[in-house]
């Protein structure tokens, strides 16, 4: 379990926890400002930063279809910038205003953009960075630690709401009870391989009426344009849970036990439970990427453990 966490009253379930923080919530924060850089395969990135000076860099990595407006990015954004840190919240190819040159996208191992991020932000003098990931883009971390050996200056990360087995996450979604999740995510990749035709006139879009899952999608779209051979092997192969025992960082993890995105692959506390470097929490509520508390700093209270974490 994990220091505790209370939701509002009127957060009563697992899906208002999940729900209300992404359509109700207003963080009042100063403007980013947008830099965008050039991809090793010549695609870009965009990158928001907010600067004060600091020696300190939170770089943040947001979910699916998500992207550096999200309430919950910017959430974070403004917790670690009045802590004193620079903030990088990067967003994934296709996911900021302008759809990305080549054909390939982004998906949950996609480790080689956040590694041409941190790269990046090594170049313009940063001592420490930190990482903090939100549902894909904790699993983008996690796997991104575990896979290699990372730079020194590195120093801790955290992620919430992490799909760590991608294919039983995806089962879970796809559940009756989780279906508005799944079709909004799924509206959303659909148009955006229908927008991404419109720039690659290579993408064949003549399966997209076919598609009603999100495992038809991963079949269809984004295993083949990634590398993969199907579904299943994406999965398989970009699953942090298979990547988090190797990780040599200070790392938090923390999945509330009722999201409703998260099988019950995506708590391997006998897994993590000695390990040395990685800290698994699992409060009782939060949903995903939730943990609203209403309060006069307007902090939620997943930002608050990160900051602790970051400073213990």
């Amino acid at each position: 379990m994990s220091p505790s966490y209370t939701p509002p009253l009127l957060l009563f379930n697992k899906h208002l926890e999940t729900i209300f923080p992404s359509v109700a919530r207003k963080i009042a924060l100063v403007p980013y400002q947008r830099e965008r850089i050039t991809t090793p395969d010549q695609d870009f990135l965009d990158l928001d930063w907010l600067k004060q000076g600091s020696s300190k860099l939170i770089i943040l990595s947001h979910g699916l279809e998500g992207n550096s407006s999200r309430p919950y990015v910017r959430g974070m954004a403004k917790a670690g910038f009045v802590k004193g840190y620079d903030i990088l919240a990067w967003n994934y190819r296709g996911c900021s205003e302008e759809m990305n040159r080549q054909l390939r996208f982004y998906h949950s191992g996609a480790t080689e953009d956040l590694d041409t991020v941190i790269a990046h932000s090594q170049s313009v003098g940063y001592r420490e960075i930190y990482l903090i990931g939100f549902s894909l883009g904790g699993n983008i971390t996690l796997k991104y630690l575990g896979e290699r050996k990372v730079s020194a200056l590195l120093k801790k990360a955290v992620v919430f709401s992490v799909p760590m087995d991608l294919h039983a996450s995806c089962k879970k979604i796809s559940m009756p009870g989780n279906r508005i999740y799944a079709n909004r995510f799924l509206r959303s990749l659909k148009e955006k391989i229908a927008r991404k035709a419109k720039v690659n006139t290579n993408l064949d879009t003549s399966h997209l009426h076919q598609i009603k899952t999100l495992i038809d999608f991963d079949d269809f779209y984004t295993a083949p344009l990634h590398g993969y051979r199907d579904a299943i092997d994406y999965y398989t192969r970009c699953s942090s849970v298979h990547f988090a025992p190797f990780i040599e960082i200070p790392t938090l993890i923390v999945n509330a036990a009722n999201d409703p995105f998260l099988s019950h692959e995506c708590y391997p506390t006998k897994l993590l439970g000695n390990h040395s470097s990685v800290k698994f929490e699992t409060p009782a509520r939060g949903g995903h990427v939730g943990f609203a508390q209403f309060n006069k700093n307007g902090l939620y209270w997943s930002e608050q453990r990160a900051m602790t974490f970051l400073h213990d």
